[in-house]
């Protein structure tokens, strides 16, 4: 009987009741509400700021955008005409912003980077390019090389007070004094790898961070120092200082603790060394020279041996920096006069590049979106701007106007920061994407808002990102109460809100009413199998439970019957077993389950019903409701508790053919024949519903012993057997055969030897 499952008392098996029911939401009218600071930072803004409250209103005016074609920016300075000076990488160019808008390239380096710009008390301008670089002194359009420091990388410059520039390097972790006049020494040994900011204070003391330990130094005099804050990020990479010495500091920690790692590997193999001043990766080889278009360049008295080997080669950016999951990337910190250190911000999400004082405001820029943040005092965040993809590396404050500089691609960006009101475009604000989990049908979209008109749309698709495949953004709806979304019906979907030129709106929360598509249920497996009455108990109780269990029962009186499984006493059969019919099943909307349950007989054609309204995964019978026979069950599965009866979806399943036979075979002992110590016994078994499997014998209440079928094999549904015993003492003798069907029944039989 290939293929069928027989079914009987004892049979082993595990029943698993419990069904997967996954933290899906329920294919029933539901909503999806954008509401809060949280929930409104997951979508893009234009032209917008998000309040700490949630509110989303018109941002700083955008005065202008300069576009530098470079592929990386470091560094950024103002000058005292009201300039701006930007360092670029990988070309090494240094480019001047005028006031009005206007770029002009001021100078290009021998080297391929220029991670640090400064403003000097003589109102030069320094740059320090790396790899192998110098410090240079660059004036009305002149570029003097002033000194060439004992180190690999120059990541910051600072004016000195008593004039000249101070120089944080790597990789020996050393910051050096340079004097007007082109002579440098050693200012301060750090121990660490890499001094990668500076700033000084009102007292004129030094600040410096470091990289790979974290640390934040300050430094009062040449050679004497103390650590003033221990990071546990490992980079400190901004630093702001106000007037009464109180210290703020940003610390980098996930994309950039790779760093030395990476340099290692790059000079163990003797390949390019990867380096990093922000989250951009830099590589630089070592080649033959190609000359430099330098203007009036003169070697300047501090210059060491001359390093014309150098030629950049470029490569990629942020992409290649590596992320460890579930550690902070960044973190902001305030370092108070008395010393005692606050943990203002952190994230897992954004990389802090720089900090700028405004007022007893802390702004702050990101990787994420070119995001420019606000910190009060209060320690609640205001997000002031989103400049697009690219990070926000530097910024700087001339009067109530802000530059902000960005990287990949390079440009500089000039926004008001006085009354936002005052923003005259056109602002947009573009939700996140909302995943339905399935096709869902679209109600109402609403939303709050005061102060103004703003126009909402909507667009959907198929796909987790906007594409080609999306339909096209909706017309604007008008019922902030409630507007019937018109967009196609569709997985995914996204509003839009646009505030017109001059609108001073503020958006509170936006609301989408929509239905899921109604997913049917799944019915993986049906199983049945006899219980005890003591195991049936602890069924059900564990069925009460959706606890997954597995029941193993003998009917033999040793362990023998049933290889690898243990005994159990042998009892009365009448109303000690149930059998059980248990099912697996699930639904991926987490919809609740009920199920029906039916059975049809061989030669059988309609289904009968057993039970209807089951909210268990499992039914216990009677086992002799149903005659030995060859069955079919099926349960129906259906998830209407949790919908609607127009949307509530049904499925069925079919189980594989299931033998029950209650039924022991029947054993009849044949003739006997006695020679001298031997005897011959005939036997012949046969059930009328398994085939039969085993036979056994034994001898005056003996050990069992196996006994074939004549043909050779125990597989049919009758068969003789032939017994020789040899050797068997005169006297009389009892004989006792056992013999098994495939369901585990046991049918015996004796024969008195004399």
């Amino acid at each position: 009987m290939s293929g069928a499952q027989p079914v009987s008392w004892p049979l082993r098996a595990a029943v698993l009741l419990a069904a997967l029911l996954p933290a899906a939401q329920s294919a029933t009218s539901t909503a999806w509400e954008t509401t809060g600071y949280n929930d409104f930072l997951k979508g893009s803004l234009r032209g917008l700021a998000l309040t700490a409250d949630g509110v989303v209103q018109p941002g700083p005016a955008v005065r202008g955008t300069s576009v530098v074609d470079q592929p990386a920016l470091w560094s950024a300075v103002l000058a005292p005409d009201g300039s701006v000076y930007l360092g670029t990488g990988h070309r090494g160019k240094v480019y001047r912003v005028a006031s009005s808008g206007a770029v002009t390239l001021v100078w290009t380096a021998p080297q391929p980077e220029v991670f640090a710009l400064c403003i000097g008390k003589d109102g030069a301008l320094y740059a320090g390019s790396s790899p192998d670089g110098s410090i240079y002194r660059i004036e009305n359009g002149k570029a003097t090389e002033l000194f060439h420091p004992d180190a690999k990388y120059i990541w910051a410059l600072a004016a000195a007070p008593q004039g000249g520039v101070y120089a944080a390097t790597g990789d020996q972790g050393r910051i050096y004094y340079v004097g007007a006049s082109g002579k440098g020494e050693v200012y301060y040994e750090t121990g660490q790898q890499h001094v990668t900011s500076l700033a000084v204070g009102p007292q004129g003391d030094l600040y410096a961070g470091s990289d790979p330990g974290g640390l934040l130094f300050q430094i009062a005099a040449q050679g004497k120092g103390t650590i003033l804050f221990h990071s546990p990020l490992p980079e400190v990479h901004g630093l702001a200082v106000e007037a009464d010495g109180t210290v703020y500091a940003s610390a980098l920690g996930g994309s950039l603790a790779t760093r030395n790692a990476s340099q290692a590997a790059a000079s163990a193999s003797g390949g390019a060394a990867v380096v990093s001043a922000s989250p951009t990766v830099v590589s630089v080889t070592e080649e033959a020279a190609t000359p430099a278009q330098v203007g009036d360049l003169k070697p300047g008295a501090g210059r060491g041996t001359a390093t014309s080997s150098i030629t950049p080669v470029t490569v990629g950016t942020a992409a290649a920096t590596a992320d460890v999951s579930g550690v902070d990337k960044s973190a902001i910190y305030r370092i108070n006069p008395d010393r005692t250190v606050e943990t203002l911000r952190t994230s897992k999400d954004e990389n802090v590049f720089d900090l700028l004082l405004n007022g007893p405001q802390l702004l702050f820029s990101t990787d994420q979106q070119g995001r420019l943040y606000q910190l009060e005092p209060d320690r609640r965040v205001t997000l002031v701007a989103e400049l697009g993809d690219s990070e926000a590396v530097k910024l700087i404050r001339k009067g109530k106007e802000l530059y902000a500089a960005q990287s990949a691609p390079a440009k500089l960006i000039s926004l008001s920061i006085g009354d936002a009101s005052a923003a005259n475009a056109a602002a947009q604000y573009e939700s996140a994407v909302h995943d339905a989990g399935a096709v869902a049908r679209w109600g109402h979209l609403s939303w709050r808002a005061q102060g103004g008109s703003i126009a909402v749309r909507t667009r959907t698709g198929n796909s987790p990102l906007p594409d080609a495949t999306w339909s096209e953004w909706s017309e604007a709806l008008t019922d902030a109460a409630g507007s019937l979304i018109k967009s196609p019906t569709a997985r995914y979907i996204q509003w839009r809100a646009d505030w017109p030129a001059g609108s001073a709106a503020q958006l509170n929360s936006a609301t989408v009413s929509l239905l899921p598509q109604n997913t049917p249920p799944t019915v993986r497996s049906i199983s049945v199998t006899t219980l005890s009455a003591a195991s049936a108990a602890k069924s059900a109780s564990a069925a009460a439970n959706s606890a997954a269990y597995s029941v193993t029962v003998t009917d033999s009186p040793d362990a023998s019957a049933a290889a690898g499984t243990p005994a159990s006493q042998a009892i009365s059969r009448q109303n000690s077993t149930q059998m059980q019919i248990g099912w697996q099943a699930d639904d991926a909307d987490g919809d609740k389950l009920v199920f029906d349950l039916y059975f049809r007989g061989e030669g059988e054609k309609e289904w009968k019903l057993i039970r209807s309204q089951i909210y268990d995964y499992s039914l216990l019978l009677d086992p002799d409701v149903l005659a030995d026979g060859r069955y079919w069950f099926k349960v129906v599965a259906s998830d209407r508790p949790s919908n609607a009866k127009e949307y509530a979806r049904e499925t069925e399943f079919i189980s594989a053919p299931i033998v029950i036979d209650n039924t022991p075979p029947e054993v009849m002992p044949g003739a006997v024949s006695r020679h001298d110590d031997r005897v011959d016994i005939n036997l012949s078994a046969e059930d009328k519903t398994s085939p039969l499997r085993r036979c056994e014998y034994a001898v005056d209440a003996g050990a069992w012993q196996p006994v074939e079928a004549v043909d050779g094999v125990t597989d049919s549904l009758k068969e003789t057997f032939h017994l020789q015993l040899d050797k068997l003492k005169p006297g009389e003798h009892l004989v006792v055969f056992r013999v098994y069907d495939s369901a585990g029944n046991v049918g015996l039989s004796k024969v008195v030897v004399h």
